[in-house]
């Protein structure tokens, strides 16, 4: 049980006076504000909150007092994110992991794992194992069955999951963070067009893996996209380079041997360095359109150099920031996206490096 101050003793009288004055103001019965003062459950946290405000303007609590009520319970949470070469989600780990500073208001405390992003069997048996250690997890998902009952059954838990990047239809996960992905491949395909101009050829699409709905996505706008204002540009298929450099690398020397009218490459998923490396060593990086995803060191040096056109990027610290804000609002008992804007597309060139 909360007590009042020491210095400023209330009679039972006076009790109940404050707990009416403090049911006025906060817009709650004095039944509420009796089990909030007395610590008993049945509240939701964001209303306890305000309750205990109230009673602190009040004076009816000392200050140490209302730092311990108001302060909300302490959340695990998890990034779970794919293992390899993609710099970007690696950028991404790094960053929920070390953001203390900045997520110190939610009292949520975030660490990173990685995990084989493109075995769908691996990430449903690590979300399982890795929920008994965590209040939540935020994952890039895979469209999968088995992915699918995983977070069902972490739902079941108590074990609420955040998607990030790419969604995971048909489940129980509370929220996705990411760019609409559809609208980002149509944005892809309207620069591809426009740098391409009024050259005849062909136009080619590495992707991480179609498990991942997200690149399903960008592949479909940027080929519907194509289709409705670029006749000219004739799509040569999608090739899977699993995000990793000498993958791509070796997808993107095969591309350019048998399509010598080959006049642009969109790279839907990570690793673009070894994509250009390949158009470089054939003389074909500044007569090449080449768009691609997420701005890290070796995709800003691309844009740079000339190799790369333009990326499309999904801002890291929102990112982090807005997955705690809603895994907050969980524990709280707020709707996941309160508070939380839509992730935007961010079209990035040479000339606006931020």
């Amino acid at each position: 049980m909360l007590k009042v101050k020491e210095n400023n003793p209330i009679t039972s009288s006076d009790a109940r006076a404050s707990i009416a004055s403090i049911a006025q103001q906060a817009g709650v019965s004095t039944a509420t504000v009796d089990r909030v003062l007395n610590g008993r459950p049945g509240v939701r946290a964001a209303t306890a909150q305000r309750v205990l405000k109230t009673a602190a303007e009040q004076g009816y609590l000392p200050d140490s007092d209302l730092y311990k009520a108001t302060q909300a319970p302490a959340m695990r949470v998890m990034f779970l994110l794919p293992s390899g070469m993609n710099r970007y989600l690696n950028m991404l780990g790094d960053y929920a992991g070390s953001a203390h500073e900045q997520l110190d208001r939610y009292n949520v405390h975030c660490r990173s794992r990685y995990v084989d992003g493109f075995d769908p069997q691996k990430l449903a048996e690590t979300l399982l194992r890795e929920s008994k250690h965590a209040d939540g997890i935020a994952f890039m998902a895979l469209e999968h069955p088995v992915v699918r009952e995983a977070v069902n059954i972490l739902a079941e838990r108590g074990v609420h999951t955040v998607t990030l990047i790419s969604d995971l239809s048909r489940s129980a996960r509370k929220a996705y963070v990411g760019l609409d992905n559809r609208a980002a491949g149509r944005s892809a395909g309207l620069l591809m067009g426009r740098f391409v101009g009024p050259r005849a050829g062909k136009v080619a699409m590495i992707a991480g893996s179609r498990y991942y709905r997200g690149h399903e996505e960008r592949e479909m706008g940027f080929q519907h996209i194509l289709e409705e204002k670029f006749p000219a540009l004739d799509l040569v298929g999608l090739r899977e380079g699993k995000d990793d450099a000498a993958t791509n690398y070796l997808q993107s020397r095969l591309l350019l041997e048998q399509y010598p009218d080959l006049v642009g490459i969109y790279n839907i998923g990570g690793a673009s360095d070894g994509v250009a490396k390949a158009m470089k060593e054939a003389g074909r990086d500044q007569n090449i359109v080449f768009i691609g995803h997420g701005l890290t060191p070796d995709t800003r040096a691309l844009l740079i150099d000339g190799s790369m056109d333009a990326l499309l990027n999904q801002n890291l610290h929102q990112t982090v920031v807005n997955t705690v804000r809603i895994f907050a609002n969980v524990r709280d008992g707020l709707e996941p996206m309160t508070g939380i804007e839509p992730t935007q597309i961010s079209v990035i060139f040479s000339e606006n490096l931020p």
